[in-house]
């Protein structure tokens, strides 16, 4: 086995009972394309490529490339970072993405996730435990937060099952956790990127209630007296109804 290296975030999946877990989840069909991050040593890619389906797996390590070229020979493997890749040239409305990812990185992999939601069907995402509790938060909990909420607009999310330190190699100092996320149809882009900005702005402060906060990000010269939200509430006491009302009033006042 290749030692995983640290700066690359590498933690090898060696156990198959959660393997073949993960795979259920998955269901990997014949005429699916399945973008895998960071297949490492393969253990996700054999069962991917068992299914006849068109796998495209991202792996930003030199060391692994050619050994899994020939172990797989109907997987297209580059050599690229995930993040760096534009999906358009993928050719493709109907990705789905998976992988054991990197859990340094797991924020701007779900957020290029929310930026390309037109391109991408769901994804199933082996993330830190703890991440996996904010990604499901429920409002008013301190978990709740910009993925959340963000999630909950962009996507419906499923905790699927909690994965212990024992099945990795290296065994990280964390629990994991495998997450589903089917996308929504949100084909709105100036309304998405606008939610997003509403999002990030309300929390940007999290202890300061919503007028403060907006006060101080990039909406501070817009009066929300009349959005008919409570403004003397924090984000987390916000649902997504809540978000989506203020996004309207944005784009209204934009509008005038």
């Amino acid at each position: 086995m290749i030692k995983p290296l640290k700066r690359f975030g590498q933690n090898y999946l060696i156990d198959k009972n959660i393997i073949n877990k993960i795979i259920s989840i998955i269901n990997p069909q014949k005429d699916d394309i399945i973008i895998e991050i960071g297949p490492g040593q393969g253990a996700l890619t054999q069962y991917l490529a068992s299914s006849s389906a068109k796998i495209f797996a991202f792996e930003i390590d030199k060391r692994v490339i050619e050994q899994l070229k020939e172990k797989f020979e109907n997987v297209t493997f580059i050599n690229a970072d995930f993040l760096e890749i534009d999906l358009r040239e993928l050719e493709s409305s109907s990705l789905r993405i998976v992988g054991n990812i990197p859990y340094n990185i797991t924020s701007p992999i779900i957020f290029k996730i929310f930026e390309n939601n037109s391109l991408i069907r769901d994804a199933v995402l082996m993330v830190q435990y703890e991440v996996a509790k904010r990604m499901i938060a429920k409002v008013g909990t301190k978990d709740y937060g910009i993925l959340s909420v963000l999630l909950k607009f962009f996507t419906d999310t499923e905790l699927c099952f909690k994965v212990s330190p024992n099945v990795f190699y290296p065994k990280p100092k964390v629990y994991s956790a495998v997450v589903k996320m089917k996308i929504k149809e949100c084909p709105d882009e100036i309304f998405n990127k606008t939610f997003i900005n509403v999002v990030k702005a309300a929390f940007g402060n999290r202890r300061k209630i919503l007028k403060n906060s907006f006060s101080n990000s990039i909406f501070a010269q817009l009066n929300f007296e009349k959005s008919k939200i409570d403004l003397s509430k924090r984000a987390e006491q916000l649902d997504l109804a809540d978000f989506i009302q203020l996004t309207n009033f944005i784009l209204n006042k934009s509008n005038v």
